[in-house]
């Protein structure tokens, strides 16, 4: 079982994520680093800052939420984290 946590961008996202991603970016290396962060990334159509990341567990991907500056500086409209079970996996 792993957990996804899903993004949604406030409308005019772009100068809010600048500012903030240098933060951003050093928290999702922090999870990646511990092994609990599996895979992150946006969605490219339409690009409008909505992203997804791959938790091993989900008290990991709401304490990434939790201390995650896009929400706490308002890139973040809204998320949602949900379990999710792999079919098929790299053997």
């Amino acid at each position: 079982m792993k957990y996804v946590m899903s993004y949604r961008a406030v409308e005019d996202f772009l100068p809010l994520a600048r500012q903030h991603y240098p933060a951003h970016a050093a928290r999702v290396d922090e999870f990646r680093s511990r092994g609990v962060l599996l895979m992150v990334g946006t969605f490219d159509e339409p690009m409008n800052g909505d992203a997804m990341g791959v938790f091993t567990t989900r008290q990991a991907a709401e304490e990434f939420v939790a201390g995650d500056p896009f929400v706490a500086n308002g890139v973040v409209a809204s998320w949602s984290v949900r379990p999710w079970t792999e079919i098929l996996q790299p053997g």
